[in-house]
């Protein structure tokens, strides 16, 4: 598996909001991440909007995207959160992961 780690950042005016909506993530957009090989998916966020996720993968940050991109209900969500994120050219906060560089992993 794949470790992927990667940043966004969450407008700090719509933070509380949509800290909110991923206390209830839509059912089909959770089955469609699981479809899709996203395992062990986490989100952790500052106060000031700078978000880091995390998830692991059987190929790369690449092909798991491509695999969601594919879903309508991906289309769906993302729409529905574009208005959470800093975007400087419109781009879907999915199409914006920042990956990082792993550089340790403890078994």
């Amino acid at each position: 598996m794949k470790r992927v780690g990667f940043m966004l950042k969450v407008r700090q005016d719509k933070l509380e909001e949509y800290k909110q909506h991923h206390e209830n993530v839509w059912p089909e957009m959770q089955a469609a991440l699981r479809e899709a090989g996203w395992h062990n998916y986490s989100l952790f966020v500052r106060d000031d909007g700078l978000l880091f996720g995390y998830f692991e993968t059987p190929e790369s940050l690449a092909a798991a995207q491509a695999q969601m991109a594919e879903k309508e209900i991906n289309t769906r969500w993302q729409a529905f959160m574009a208005p959470f994120f800093e975007s400087p050219n419109n781009a879907r906060a999915d199409e914006m992961f920042l990956e990082l560089q792993e550089i340790f992993h403890l078994d």
